[in-house]
């Protein structure tokens, strides 16, 4: 499955699931721009993918960043076919002791963004265009000290069913991908709470969490493809099969 032609914008595209998302893309012919506020990640990834990735250093809980990532992707690679909307910051701690600077961090960088950048790319991706954003199996679960996190994910999903209602008319698909992968942020949490992790790795049928390029990305990118040109409203579960919806 090949995306030449594609020109897609992956928000938190620097590093983690989003960097591979990003190189993921680009080795299958799209052409990326990859928002994040890891500048050495981005540079060192637009470095490698020299004229198929281009790296925007900004800040997607700012309104503008959302229309700069977007007028980047018209002016570099004449247009915009996909949105990639894998950016999220949060904090955990039980639901009584969460702060508001908590609840806007994680809806700031999480719901708000998502919902800009959808509106930003949207006169782009009339006539064939689809957007990924990411749940988690954290909120589909309840997962305690993940109250932020959780509930800015489920705002996220729920949104992504209407728009899906909304913009199909405009041929614009917007899918949910929820992943559980092992990126460097849960090998460090694997270390300092190995029973924590030995308990989660229990829930997982397929008894390993997945890795960011080899098992999260491409699902991202079959959602991206015309191979998808039937779904939309969707909620697909990269995870092992450790969380199931019904």
């Amino acid at each position: 499955m090949q995306l030449d032609g594609q020109k897609i914008i992956v928000t938190g595209g620097a590093a983690g699931i989003g960097g591979a998302i990003s190189r993921l893309l680009a080795e299958r012919g799209a052409k990326v721009v990859a928002v994040d506020i890891n500048e050495d990640a981005g540079q060192k990834l637009q470095t490698e993918f020299e004229g198929s990735v281009r790296f925007l250093a900004a800040d997607v809980s700012l309104p503008e960043t959302a229309e700069k990532a977007v007028g980047l992707a018209v002016e570099e690679f004449g247009g915009l076919t996909g949105l990639v909307n894998n950016a999220h910051a949060s904090k955990q701690a039980p639901f009584a002791d969460l702060g508001e600077d908590e609840w806007k961090l994680s809806f700031g960088t999480g719901f708000e963004a998502t919902r800009n950048f959808m509106l930003a790319a949207y006169p782009h991706l009339k006539g064939g265009g689809s957007i990924v954003n990411f749940g988690s199996g954290a909120a589909i679960v309840g997962q305690p000290t993940q109250a932020a996190y959780a509930s800015a994910k489920e705002a996220i999903r729920g949104l992504t069913r209407v728009v899906a209602n909304e913009w199909a008319a405009d041929n614009i698909r917007v899918n949910i991908v929820s992943p559980m992968a092992l990126t460097e942020g849960v090998a460090a949490w694997a270390k300092a709470f190995p029973e924590m992790y030995e308990a989660s790795l229990k829930k997982v049928p397929l008894g390993r969490f997945g890795d960011p390029h080899d098992d999260v990305a491409p699902i991202v990118a079959f959602l991206l493809s015309d191979d998808s040109k039937y779904m939309t409203g969707q909620t697909l579960m990269a995870d092992g099969g450790a969380n199931k919806l019904y």
